[in-house]
Parts: C-alpha cells; structure tokens; sequence
C-alpha cells in the first residue's frame, strides 16, 4: 500500500456471520486486500455469544480494545470479566489461546481487533481438534487426528 489509506465507518460493509454458539457483526477497516502487513476491524458480538472458537495462532498477533460492553475472555490462564477500555495482547503461542464472550444479558460487546498478518498463519482449535491453515492460496481447516505418514502417497 502507497499513500494514506483513509475511509470512513459508514463507507465500510457489515459482515454478518452467526450460528447457534457464535456471532458477530464486522466492519473492515483494514482487510488483506489493502495489502497492508496488519488487519483491523470493527466487531459487535451480541449478548450471550462469542465471535469465535477458542483458539491460538503460531504467526498472528492480535490485540482487542474493548469499546463498549463486557465479557468474559477465556484463555489458556482461565476466565476473566473484561470491560470498556480493557486491552488484551494474544502472542503466536499456545499461551496466547482466546475466546471472547459476550457475557451481557442486554448489550452488545463491541471491540477493536487490530492484527499482525503474516503471509501465513496456523490457527489451532483446542476444544475440537482441529487446525487452520491460512494464507498463500491455503484456507483450510483440518481435524488434527488426520495425521498421515510423510511419504503416504508419494
């Protein structure tokens, strides 16, 4: 990217993504596409739902800003209450893993998540048992139980 990128909130498409667990509403403000070495968006989790899985990354570092709202994050310390104005750092490890809840019974959660973006990343999903390989034409997800041999298929 060359220059100032500047947009305003109101130009940015929502992203609607929910199931019976998890939830959000995600504005953009920067993805990928601008080919920055970061990503940052704007999310709203209702109450009683999370955005995501529990997971960690190996490569992406993420922070949170909490703007309104409260939660509960969960990690790989345990639970605790978050609020307006709390900051939360995830490093690329294991001891980075996270989960953020929408513990309200009313409001929304709305956070700022700003994110290091390697060319590739690997997400893991505890509670499941999976893995996520992203970036550089990959963007999938693996059970982790489907380890083959090395040379299986050559």
């Amino acid at each position: 990217m060359e220059g100032i990128l500047h947009r305003n909130l109101e130009e940015m498409e929502e992203q609607h993504s929910q199931n019976d667990r998890f939830e959000y509403i995600r504005r953009e403000l920067l993805s990928k596409h601008d080919n920055a070495n970061m990503v940052a968006g704007l999310y709203t989790i209702p109450p009683h739902k999370a955005a995501y899985p529990y997971h960690y990354h190996t490569r992406r570092e993420e922070v949170f800003f909490i703007l309104s709202g409260q939660g509960t994050l969960r990690s790989s310390e345990g639970e605790r209450p978050v609020k307006a104005g709390d900051m939360l750092y995830f490093p690329p490890t294991a001891a980075g893993a996270h989960q953020l809840i929408n513990s309200s019974d009313t409001e929304p959660l709305v956070y700022l998540d700003v994110d290091y973006r390697p060319d590739q990343d690997v997400a893991v999903y505890p509670d499941s048992g999976k893995v996520g390989v992203w970036g550089k034409g990959i963007d999938r997800v693996y059970k982790l139980d489907d380890n083959v041999d090395y040379f299986e298929g050559e």
